[in-house]
């Protein structure tokens, strides 16, 4: 009798353990792939809401066991906003110690060239949970601004194009913190500040130079070849005369045209109808280019044009004269370059429509 009293304790406790194991302890998910991202909000992050992110999907097969395992663990009682990752083989134990650890997934925040504030906005828009309207709120409010150091037009000269890590609870102010901060680690490094104070210039004029650099040519080898021809006009006084600032004064940038009727256009950016640099960088300059401003050769370089091949080289000249011969061969070359495109595009245009009628008959 004792004998089978102790054999049905330990069958019951073994079948409590099975339960307990496939409940809690067994993988939780049918997650396709590795991993799958969760995001509870900040606000109205209640019970009923985990359960229901958790139930889509089935990111938890079984939501009544996450809950009353929740509830044992006290986790309701503190719920941590925040993106997590969920991984294929993690059982509802692991689940619910990472939710109550608040441990989140970083957000890679990938920033390349912005030219205009929405394109930040869109960037920030993918990794943070605030909405697109209020990080443009809070990045047009100069008031904001003011706290950071920053104004509207000098915002884009704190931002460093990198990838950087962010979690997605942060509000607009915590990202902008941790840009300005790198942004001054990188200023730190190479005798930055000392080679800008060389060449008279503030570290918002250098972003400022350098945008307008980022956006004549794409070639490494010659931005610091075009440096030094901004930096020589601003020395002597002369007007930049740089398209970009003019496509940017438009808020044009499809086209890499610019037309004489253009250089007219009123604007603050405009650098053919106003001397020196203009107010703000007319983008995000990437760290290179920076650099290639910061350890731009001593030249006698005043004007540069396209090079003939149409390659994206450049020819660089000291005077008027050799300029203007250069920018003909140059214009020459495009209008035959256009002139041949033209022929293509219409004879594609001619087969299309005849293909066409043959089909009608």
């Amino acid at each position: 009798m004792k004998k089978l009293l102790v054999f049905a304790i330990i069958s019951i406790v073994a079948i409590l353990m099975a339960i307990a194991y496939f409940r809690f302890l067994s993988p939780a998910n049918r997650i396709q792939g590795k991993e799958r991202m969760i995001y509870i909000p900040s606000v109205d992050a209640n019970r009923e809401t985990v359960l229901s992110i958790l139930a889509k999907d089935s990111i938890v097969k079984n939501p009544e066991h996450f809950d009353w395992l929740a509830d044992k663990m006290k986790y309701w009682e503190s719920i941590k906003p925040g993106r997590y990752a969920i991984s294929k083989d993690m059982n509802v134990r692991e689940i619910v110690f990472l939710l109550r650890s608040g441990r989140q997934t970083p957000v890679r925040l990938v920033i390349n060239k912005l030219r205009l504030p929405k394109d930040l906005v869109k960037v920030l828009d993918r990794a943070i949970e605030a909405d697109s309207a209020s990080i443009m709120v809070f990045i047009q409010n100069r008031d904001s601004l003011k706290n950071f150091g920053v104004t509207d037009t000098s915002l884009f000269s704190n931002i460093i194009p990198d990838t950087y890590e962010v979690l997605w609870t942060w509000p607009v102010q915590k990202v902008l913190t941790k840009l300005l901060d790198e942004r001054e680690r990188w200023w730190n490094k190479n005798d930055r500040k000392a080679k800008a104070d060389a060449l008279g210039l503030t570290k918002d004029e250098v972003h400022i130079l350098a945008s307008i650099v980022e956006e004549e040519t794409n070639k490494k080898d010659e931005k610091p070849t075009v440096a030094s021809v901004y930096l020589n006009r601003l020395k002597r006084g002369m007007p930049l005369q740089a398209d970009p600032t003019v496509r940017f004064a438009m808020k044009d940038f499809t086209s890499n045209r610019v037309l004489y009727a253009h250089l007219k256009t009123p604007s603050p950016y405009n650098t053919y109808v106003n001397r020196g640099l203009p107010p703000g960088p007319i983008c995000t300059p990437s760290p290179v280019t920076l650099d290639a401003v910061l350890n731009a050769p001593e030249t006698d370089y005043i004007f540069f044009v396209a090079n003939a091949d149409l390659m994206g080289g450049h020819t660089f000249t000291t005077n008027l004269t050799d300029h203007n011969r250069a920018a003909k061969v140059y214009q020459d070359s495009l209008s035959a370059w256009l002139k041949r495109k033209a022929i293509k595009e219409k004879a594609k245009k001619d087969s299309m429509e005849k293909a066409g009628k043959n089909t009608d008959k």
